[in-house]
């Protein structure tokens, strides 16, 4: 088990979810209600997940995938994309599914999402690959996998202010 391939499944799951959405009618109301739960309550879970045990490790880990993009700018980058993303999902809870205004929403959760994912894969998962023990991938895989489990039922969507998340971290409280 290693928490970059546990992340990279979860990718994967969203953009299927998301996929599905896309097949779904206009007017199927309830299997989009349903599918539309599933997704955003996922993407809240596994940013939980993310924000409490791979971007702390990142932070005292990572090295940077380039001179540009150091551990601090890649987990400012993502906080501020799960920002985006539970402000997409908020908007799309303020509009009957299957609106066009419901589906402006969710089309935005997805490429905040889509786009948050690229980079993450491109720079946080490469540059912790890179420089975190096989050990420490396996034991933050195991964690993430039991934090999802645990909060199975979902979790609170709370934005964070990326700043104060890193200093928090890197100054090591919780």
């Amino acid at each position: 088990m290693d928490i970059t391939q546990v992340i990279l499944d979860d990718h994967h799951e969203q953009r299927r979810l998301f996929a599905i959405l896309e097949q779904i009618e206009p007017t199927d109301v309830d299997n989009l209600t349903a599918i539309w739960k599933r997704l955003s309550a996922f993407l809240e879970l596994h940013a939980a997940a993310e924000e409490e045990l791979f971007y702390p490790a990142l932070l005292h880990l990572g090295k940077g995938v380039d001179a540009q993009h150091d551990p601090k700018e890649e987990t400012e980058d993502a906080i501020g994309d799960h920002n985006e993303i539970r402000d997409a999902v908020a908007e799309a809870a303020r509009h009957r599914v299957g609106s066009d205004r419901w589906y402006e929403a969710v089309a935005a959760a997805n490429k905040a999402n889509g786009d948050h994912m690229a980079e993450e894969e491109r720079e946080g998962l490469t540059d912790f690959r890179r420089h975190a023990s096989l050990e420490t991938r396996h034991d933050l895989g195991l964690a993430f996998a039991t934090f999802e489990a645990v909060h199975v039922e979902g979790v609170e969507a709370v934005d964070k202010d990326p700043e104060e998340y890193i200093e928090q971290h890197l100054r090591g409280g919780d």
